[in-house]
């Protein structure tokens, strides 16, 4: 049953639209499949109960990736959440960006916050200010977290030998 004024067809093209991206950055903050799953799922059972649609496309993609790590935050925090995914639940992940498999562990092993920061700029597209935005955070604190996230994965990639010959 479709609530609200969002017709079918309507929620069918946004899904279609957004699925892919809301589900990677569910992937990114909860760090194993089902859970992932989940959160993407309830971010557009969230869409459906919205009383309005979107202004335009940025607005929808911004709205959805702020709702996608709100819903990742909750669930993270929620009391009953006892286990972590282990590195064995990065190895079953499938990715159509970044193709380089080994960039993408270093990303993955990144502090949460340094790798929605990273994701939603190299991956998205997003400038710092409009990352800042999205997240109520300040655009330093987002810059900051970039940096950050560059050096400590220059580091781990060349005590790794990676790119070497």
């Amino acid at each position: 049953m479709v609530r609200h004024g969002w017709s079918q067809e309507e929620l069918a093209g946004l899904y279609g639209r957004r699925f892919g991206m809301v589900y990677q950055i569910c992937l990114v903050l909860m760090k194993n499949v089902p859970d992932a799953e989940d959160a993407a799922q309830n971010v557009f059972r969230r869409v459906m109960e919205r009383d309005q649609t979107f202004r335009d496309p940025e607005h929808e993609k911004a709205w959805l990736i702020v709702a996608a790590r709100n819903e990742c935050r909750n669930q993270l925090k929620h009391w009953w959440r006892t286990r972590r995914a282990g590195e064995e639940a990065l190895d079953s992940l499938v990715w159509e960006q970044p193709r380089d498999r080994e960039v993408w562990d270093q990303v993955a092993a990144l502090p949460g916050p340094q790798r929605l920061a990273l994701y939603l700029h190299y991956y998205q597209g997003y400038t710092t200010g409009e990352i800042a935005d999205m997240l109520g955070e300040n655009p330093s604190t987002v810059r900051s977290r970039l940096v950050q996230a560059r050096k400590k994965l220059k580091l781990k990639m060349e005590e790794e030998g990676y790119g070497q010959t």
